[in-house]
């Protein structure tokens, strides 16, 4: 087999391998973000006891230092 041939086969594969990491590098990504996307907004759910109090708040059951105090009472515990 001639030099060239050889030369263009390893070249071809130095490129395959390449583009092979640069797609798995691409994948890894994805799913890094859409993993922090997702734990981002489990980390930001709303306790259930703090929505009914601002439910509370926003019908004009409680006045706002009610609801402020309640508030800090809520997350203290």
């Amino acid at each position: 087999m001639p030099d060239w041939i050889s030369g263009m086969m390893w070249m071809m594969l130095f490129w395959a391998v390449l583009g092979l990491a640069l797609l798995v590098a691409i994948v890894l990504a994805i799913v890094w973000l859409a993993r922090r996307l997702t734990t981002g907004a489990a980390r930001r759910q709303v306790d259930p006891a703090e929505e009914v109090l601002r439910r509370r708040y926003a019908t004009g059951e409680i006045d706002r230092d009610e609801y402020e105090r309640r508030l800090v009472d809520l997350r203290n515990q």
